[in-house]
Order: structure tokens, then C-alpha cells, then sequence
């Protein structure tokens, strides 16, 4: 027992080391050579959620911030995908508003220092429309289709997961690409966690979310090995063109020629030709 649980042990330390390097102390070195440069998206989002925050207080206000980010299953689809990138700093009014920004805040600033800019807003885009338009997808299936997956048409007229979506998103897919086990299991395990005990659409969305973001981590990780797999199966399946190329312009096979004629001999009674010369029967020389 002892050898087994000190390979765990050393198992169990040499993950959270390379976790820990990769999630926190390779993005603060990135920090500390981009400056402030590199937190751009996560001030953007921060200050975003407080401005619609603040603006919400306000009766005006939240008419305007629910017809400008307020995406509802039961809107045209038009206009739930032109909402949707609005959607992403509207915050729900029933959280704590700063748990919800620092969590935004740290999400961002990561896939930012870890991703880049456009990958970043690329994930968090996509995990949330994701998670909007699947629940769109349960909504017309219905309360009793497909194995108890559908909702209520009621469930369309609430406001969808706004910024939490991406933030889950942003940090399974951090923790795929990473290869980061304890931070899947944390953010994966609270989705599955919250599902269960608050069966709602917000809930059902951030498992989707998690879901993407899961599959598109894959897809960047084994992207390369993937596509080599299918050209390979592609190549034995079909030949390649010079091959075929060759197999259509190969000439048509030529007949053989016909076998010559027989020579006719040549009797002592008469005359006979030699190289264009008449031959002397009497002499028997040209």
C-alpha cells in the first residue's frame, strides 16, 4: 500500500504543479511583459456589466437594456443573434453583481493573457450562442420530448444566462487546452452541481456551455492529429489523381502486326531477283 500511494502522491503533486504553471504562473509572466495592455477584454467586460448594472436600476433603463442585450427563447431568431453580444454584459439581476464581475474579470483576463483577444472573444461568442440556441431547440420540443430534454413553452419568455455562459465557457475551455484536471472539475462540477439542484434554463445552459466549450478545446488540441487521421483515410479510400490521371490518358492497346508473308522460292527454270540486279541462270552470277 505505501509504494502505491506515494506514485499517487507523486502523481497528485506533479498535476497541480503543472496546473499551477500553466494556469497561473505562465499568465502572469504573460502580464508582466504585455502591462495592462493585456487585460483590455476583461476591463471592457467588467465595466460593461457596471454600466448596464447601474443602468438597469433605473426604470428607463432596464426597458433599455432588456430591448438592447434581453435575449428571450420566444424573439425571432434575427434578433436574439443580434443581441446576443450585448447579452454578454447584461448581468442577471438576480446575482450578486460583484461575484458575477470578479468571476468575469478573472475569465477574461486569463483567456486573454492565455488565448489571445480574438480567440477569446471567438469562445465566449460561441459557448453562449450555444447554450441560447439549444435552449430554443428544447423549447419546441416540448415539456414531454425527447427523454424529459424539452421545457415548457413558459421557459421562452426567460432571459437567457447573459455573461455567466461565457465565463464557464472561458474556463473549460482554459482548462482542456491547459490540460488542467482541478479546474475542469471545479467549473464542470458546480455546472452539473447546479443543474441538479435548480433544474432551470440556466442551469441547462451552462451545461451546454461547458459542453462546446469541451468540444472545441478537443478540436484545438487534437485538431492536427484529427485531420491527419481523415486525409489518411480519405487517401486509402480514394486514389490519388496522378494515378487516375495516368489510368485515363494510357494509350489504346495496338494491335499486333500481322506475321510476313512467306517467301516464294525460287526454281533453277526460271529468273530471280537479288538486290535489283538480274541474275544469269546459265552463269550464276549477276
Amino acid at each position: 500500500m505505501r509504494p502505491a500511494l506515494a506514485r499517487l502522491a507523486r502523481g497528485a503533486g506533479r498535476v497541480l504543479r503543472g496546473e499551477w504553471h500553466a494556469i497561473v504562473v505562465d499568465p502572469v509572466r504573460r502580464l508582466a511583459h504585455r502591462g495592462l495592455s493585456g487585460l483590455l477584454l476583461a476591463f471592457v467586460a467588467a465595466f460593461g456589466v457596471i454600466f448596464f448594472h447601474d443602468l438597469a436600476q433605473h426604470p428607463a433603463g432596464a426597458t433599455w437594456v432588456r430591448r438592447l442585450g434581453g435575449v428571450t427563447a420566444d424573439l425571432p431568431l434575427w434578433l436574439s443573434l443580434l443581441r446576443t453580444p450585448v447579452s454578454l454584459y447584461v448581468p442577471a439581476l438576480d446575482l450578486p453583481v460583484w461575484a458575477g464581475i470578479t468571476q468575469l474579470f478573472l475569465a477574461f483576463a486569463l483567456a486573454e493573457l492565455v488565448l489571445g483577444r480574438a480567440r477569446t472573444l471567438f469562445i465566449s461568442y460561441a459557448t453562449t450562442l450555444a447554450g441560447t440556441l439549444t435552449a430554443r431547440a428544447m423549447i419546441a420540443l416540448g415539456p414531454d420530448g425527447w427523454w424529459g430534454l424539452g421545457l415548457p413553452p413558459a421557459a421562452g419568455q426567460v432571459l437567457d444566462t447573459g455573461p455567466s455562459a461565457a465565463v464557464v465557457g472561458l474556463f473549460t475551455y482554459l482548462a482542456v487546452v491547459r490540460r488542467a484536471p482541478v479546474v475542469f472539475t471545479l467549473t464542470g462540477g458546480s455546472m452539473v452541481w447546479e443543474s441538479i439542484a435548480v433544474p432551470n434554463l440556466a442551469g441547462r445552459e451552462h451545461l451546454i456551455a461547458v459542453g462546446a466549450a469541451v468540444v472545441l478545446g478537443v478540436l484545438h488540441t487534437h485538431g492536427a492529429r484529427l485531420r491527419h487521421l481523415l486525409r489518411s483515410l480519405t487517401v486509402r479510400r480514394t486514389p490519388p489523381p496522378a494515378a487516375r490521371r495516368e489510368t485515363s490518358l494510357a494509350p489504346a492497346a495496338v494491335p499486333a502486326p500481322p506475321p510476313p508473308a512467306p517467301a516464294r522460292a525460287v526454281t533453277s527454270a526460271g529468273s530471280r531477283q537479288c538486290d535489283g540486279f538480274r541474275t544469269s541462270t546459265r552463269a550464276g552470277t549477276p
